[in-house]
């Protein structure tokens, strides 16, 4: 009888943790449709009419293919050196980025470091309170740094929130390995760049996408100090040729169509933000390994 009541506890068990775990799949698949639904509109759109934009709420396959919205972006001469200009602030930022991340981070998980309490209250400050648009402008104009690209680099070139995730990474670092490098001869900088380093491709993997995707989509920074229009990112270009169709401002040079050229504003605006989405989209397959376990490694202290 005994026997009997524990396998029907187990079975009931069991059949109710079935039945969670196909409502969980059944959630979660609800749930990334939501996400994912409506950037397929947006793909869907952009190969859309007006009048298709128009008449029709919500879809994924357009009636009508057409590339007009791409043709006006494509259009434009600036939007390949604007590309170019992209991949330069977001590899150079990035790289700036990591390394003083990387380079602030190792020296604060030293618990022996001099004024160690001290810097890390200046950052915690920091986190919570900034200068403002006004002063860092004017901060940026003293320096000599407007108009190029050292304005959109080195304001920013540390996020104290992501400090903090790698400084506890680097606490929980084993502390025997740094130990015998520094028995076999090696220095600070050289420990960390053949110890260090390459044990922690997933935290750099991590943050560099973190620290990309932010170059790649910054607006405000490049419009409050390039004055070049040949410096300018795309998302710049991109920002121009919606104004340009708006009617609001005359085409002139900036592509190269007719006067009385009329470009598709709505496809536009989702071709726009294909153009400026895609790219950064297929770097992450390549970091995806390294993503889970770097967001989650150095957040587990406080």
């Amino acid at each position: 009888m005994v026997l009997r009541g524990r396998k029907s506890n187990a079975s009931r068990e069991s059949l109710g943790s079935k039945i969670f775990d196909a409502f969980n799949y059944v959630f979660l698949a609800f749930a990334g449709m939501l996400c994912i639904l409506p950037f397929l509109y947006v793909i869907g759109g952009s190969f859309a009419t007006e009048g298709e934009l128009t008449t029709r709420s919500f879809f994924i396959l357009p009636r009508t293919f057409t590339l007009d919205a791409y043709k006006y972006i494509f259009s434009t001469s600036a939007l390949a050196n604007s590309f170019k200009n992209t991949l330069i602030i977001t590899i150079g930022g990035t790289a700036i980025n990591l390394f003083f991340t990387v380079s602030m981070a190792y020296a604060l998980a030293k618990k022996d470091l001099i004024g160690r309490n001290a810097i890390i209250n200046m950052v915690i400050f920091c986190m919570l309170f900034g200068g403002g648009m006004i002063p860092t402008y004017l901060l940026v104009r003293n320096l000599g740094m407007l108009d190029t690209y050292w304005a959109l680099w080195l304001p920013g070139a540390i996020s104290p929130f992501n400090l903090f995730i790698v400084r506890n990474f680097f606490e929980e670092f084993p502390g025997e390995l740094r130990d015998s490098a520094e028995i076999d001869g090696c220095n600070v900088p050289q420990t960390l760049w053949y110890i260090v380093l390459p044990l922690s491709k997933a935290v750099l993997a991590t943050f560099a996408l973190f620290y990309g995707v932010g170059h790649w989509n910054a607006f405000m920074g490049p419009l409050l100090y390039l004055n070049d229009s040949k410096k300018w990112p795309i998302q710049i270009i991109l920002r121009n040729l919606i104004i340009a169709s708006s009617g609001t401002a005359g085409l002139g040079s900036l592509v190269d169509m007719p006067p009385d050229y009329q470009p598709p504003a709505q496809a536009l605006k989702l071709a726009v933000i294909v153009v400026a989405t895609v790219p950064i989209l297929l770097v992450y397959p390549f970091l995806q390994r390294y993503f889970v376990k770097g967001v989650m490694i150095g957040s587990l202290k406080g």
